[in-house]
Parts: C-alpha cells; sequence; structure tokens
C-alpha cells in the first residue's frame, strides 16, 4: 500500500523509497545536538508548554490525504494528536480521518497495525502480517526461554541523562531470554542513575537511544564509557555491551520490533542465534 501515501513525517524513512515524498512536519529543536542538549531544549520547551513539531497546514492543504496516522504515546518522540488536529482544523478544502496509536505494550503495538491496516481498507493483509510477526516471536521465545537462568538485561532508552527502556521493550527482553532490570512493559520509559547501573550490575547492556541511528549511538557512548566506574560493571568486564540503531528497530512500534528482539536474542545468548541483523553491534 506504499502506493497509496502521499505524504510523510520528517522522522519517517523506511522503506528508503518514501524519502521522495514532501516531508508535512518539522522540529523546533536542534535533532543534531548533544543528548544532553536535547534534553535541556525538549524540557525547556515543555515547560513553556511549547510543541516540539510543527505540521505544514498548507502542506497538508494541497496533498489533501483521506487518513492521517499520528501518536499519543508520547509528545516528546513523535508528533502528537494535538498537534494533527490542530493543523486539520485550519484546514479548508478536506477533512481527514486522524488515526491516532497509543502502543504501551507489545500486544497494543499489534492491534495498533490491525487498526491502520482497517483505516486504509487493508484490515485483511493487517492480520495477516501480525499473524507471521506474532509466531516469529513464538518460534524466537520457545528458542530463547529454554536455557535455565535468565541473564539480567539494562536498555538504555537515552544516555545523558540516564533512561532506561520501557513500554514494548520489557516484554522483547523476556521474550529473547532475558529478565529486564529497568522498566516495565506497559509503562512509559522511566529516568535512571549511574549507580542505578551500578547496583543492580547487570549481565548485559545495550544502548539503543531513542531517534539515534548506529554511529550516533556509539559517538554518544562516550559520555557512559568515560565514567570513572564504566569499567566496574560486569557487562563491560566481559564484552557484553551493545549497541543499537534504536531509531529503526526499537523505539518504534511497528514491524520491525520483532527484529529488535532477535537482536535482542542474539544479545543475551551469544552464539546461539545468528540472525546477522544490521543495526546491532558489540562495544
Amino acid at each position: 500500500m506504499e502506493s497509496a501515501l502521499v505524504g510523510r513525517s520528517h522522522e519517517c524513512d523506511a522503506p528508503a523509497t518514501v524519502l521522495s515524498l514532501p516531508a508535512c512536519t518539522r522540529a523546533r529543536i536542534d535533532a543534531s545536538a548533544s543528548s544532553a542538549a536535547i534534553d535541556a531544549a525538549v524540557k525547556q520547551s515543555l515547560t513553556n508548554a511549547l510543541s516540539l513539531y510543527e505540521v505544514d497546514g498548507a502542506l497538508l492543504e494541497q496533498l489533501r490525504p483521506d487518513v492521517l496516522i499520528t501518536q499519543d504515546l508520547c509528545k516528546v518522540c513523535a508528533v502528537s494528536t494535538q498537534d494533527v488536529e490542530d493543523a486539520v482544523c485550519r484546514m479548508i478544502g478536506s477533512r481527514p480521518r486522524i488515526v491516532a496509536v497509543n502502543p504501551t505494550g507489545l500486544p497494543q503495538v499489534f492491534s495498533d497495525m490491525v487498526l491502520i491496516a482497517d483505516a486504509i481498507g487493508c484490515r485483511e493483509r493487517g492480520v495477516q502480517l501480525v499473524a507471521g510477526l506474532q509466531e516469529r516471536l513464538r518460534e524466537l521465545s520457545a528458542r530463547a526461554n529454554g536455557w535455565g537462568r535468565r541473564p539480567t538485561v539494562a536498555c538504555l532508552e537515552w544516555l545523558d541523562p540516564l533512561m532506561a527502556a520501557g513500554n514494548w521493550m520489557p516484554e522483547l527482553v523476556e521474550l529473547a531470554g532475558g529478565a529486564c532490570l529497568f522498566g516495565r512493559a506497559g509503562e512509559h520509559s522511566p529516568w535512571m542513575t549511574f549507580d542505578d547501573l551500578l547496583r543492580e550490575d547487570p549481565d548485559v547492556i545495550v544502548a539503543m537511544p531513542c531517534g539515534f541511528d548506529l554511529p550516533r549511538t556509539k559517538k554518544e557512548m562516550a559520555v557512559l564509557t568515560a565514567h570513572p566506574a564504566w569499567g566496574r560493571l560486569r557487562a563491560v568486564r566481559n564484552g557484553r555491551v551493545h549497541v543499537a540503531d534504536g531509531n529503526a528497530f526499537f523505539n518504534r512500534p511497528g514491524p520491525r520490533v520483532v527484529e529488535a528482539a532477535e537482536m535482542l536474542a542474539e544479545a543475551i545468548q551469544p552464539g546461539a542465534f545468528r540472525y546477522g541483523h544490521d543495526g546491532f553491534e558489540t562495544l
């Protein structure tokens, strides 16, 4: 159904062919700044009750879409329903249907796929897609959870300051055979400290900053590796620190969460899985 697309958000980049579509949104903060600078800018905007994103209402008016897909999960991560509704209210020539998703956990990730498929007139294809993805996860879990003790895992969704990954990530870790130390399934990602990391001393650390690709994540890891106590961590001593393309695989509630689970299985059970996904490396 890619042929039905007429526009995208400034962050939509997969598959690569969608990059030829006009971007209907833009960020109001500098996404190329450091993790700490981005965090400060976000908190200042929220304090002032300012949206982090701008919707190009004039472009939407020109494109005249029948359906607009947005999200209600996090006003920091992506354009919110309120942003979209405000833009639609200013449109004169059409009133597109707004479909807002709010996937707090893995079941909602899959049900939202069907919701979107239904909104664009291909519900059965959505149901088939979800069935196939769920079967892949069942097969993965059956293999990954037959090894006895679950290695402990810290999934880091932001690096400066530290934030653990919540929402669907704890579920993916468990499916991949691990025990998630920080973050709770179905709940927003919580802030944490380096002392928390030291106290729990995880077997595996996976850095997957929201919105960052693999090269950017590797660069930002200097914030952690420069910490005087970094070398004391079990995962560091044992060579079980991994960096991931969080933007492509872990932070977005779409079909690639299954690939994220496969990457986690490779990290949690070294040598047992050989998926060979791009976007995931050992530090």
